[in-house]
């Protein structure tokens, strides 16, 4: 199970959860950060660091969000 980063971070990229993961798993996607799912740890420190509120586990996805599920994926050739 891995995080997954939703709509809310398209156009605003704001980087505190990259600050503040231990293992740097989050990626630079272009339009938004994305998390590379064999690399997280799952710890959660990157949900309260999100001002957005964006940042959710894989099976919390918000329904009409679990599009960014295949498109984290695909970012990373899974």
């Amino acid at each position: 199970m891995t995080h997954i980063i939703v709509s809310p971070c398209i156009g605003v990229k704001d980087q505190a959860c990259t600050e503040v993961c231990p293992v740097e798993c989050i990626y630079d996607g272009g339009d938004q950060y994305l998390i590379h799912p064999d690399e997280c740890i799952d710890c959660g420190a990157c949900v309260p660091a999100c001002p957005v509120s964006a940042i959710f586990p894989e099976e919390d996805v918000p329904a009409g969000e679990t599009e960014f599920i295949v498109k984290n994926k695909a970012f990373f050739g899974l």
